[in-house]
């Protein structure tokens, strides 16, 4: 493979050579020893990886992990698409908000595949976070905060109704100021 070629491209590649549409856990799976054999063995992409790839380049994926953004259809996936960010938190908390605002309209509408579907992201959210906050690799303080990120989206999948108010109590805590000072206060 010459530098210059990405994995994506490889991805795309082979999908393009093999006229896929239409990709399965098999197809997934041949596509990833694709990989390992143009990158070498130690190669190790995920299967999530690259069914988000084909996913953004319009193929039809069946697939899903416990860290993967469920497959949408239109309209859920542009509207949905991006919000789900957690880089810190006044972005976890922002997040959440405009996840909550969507769900809330999807729940007045009775849209039974709009709440499970932002039910969905929000629980990606918790155990990515999770993941992150158990990763020896992450920073402490990194570590910390992807810890009371998760507890956000548990509150928030537990009880929708009483996040806004539990995080101004959280986030008002002593133990909260300790960890985050006031960095961890987002703006309304």
């Amino acid at each position: 493979m010459s530098a210059r070629l990405s994995k994506k491209q490889v991805i795309l590649d082979y999908c393009r050579a093999q006229n896929l549409q239409r990709v399965d856990w098999e197809k997934l799976r041949a596509i990833r020893n694709d990989l390992r054999r143009r990158l070498g063995p130690r190669d190790n992409t995920s299967l999530a990886y690259i069914a988000a790839v084909l996913r953004e380049a319009g193929c039809q994926v069946q697939y899903e992990d416990r860290y993967s953004a469920p497959a949408m259809e239109e309209p859920y996936a542009s509207r949905l698409k991006g919000l789900l960010e957690f880089h810190d938190l006044a972005s976890a908390e922002r997040s959440l908000r405009n996840l909550d605002a969507i769900y809330r309209e999807y729940l007045s509408a009775t849209d039974h595949i709009g709440t499970a579907l932002v039910r969905a992201l929000v629980k990606k959210g918790k155990l990515r976070a999770q993941s992150l906050a158990a990763n020896p690799r992450v920073q402490p303080q990194k570590r910390h905060e992807k810890q009371e990120i998760s507890r956000w989206f548990q509150v928030w999948l537990e009880t929708p109704d009483l996040l806004p108010d539990w995080l101004a109590l959280r986030k008002s805590s002593d133990e909260f100021r300790g960890l985050f000072g006031d960095g961890g206060v987002a703006e309304k």
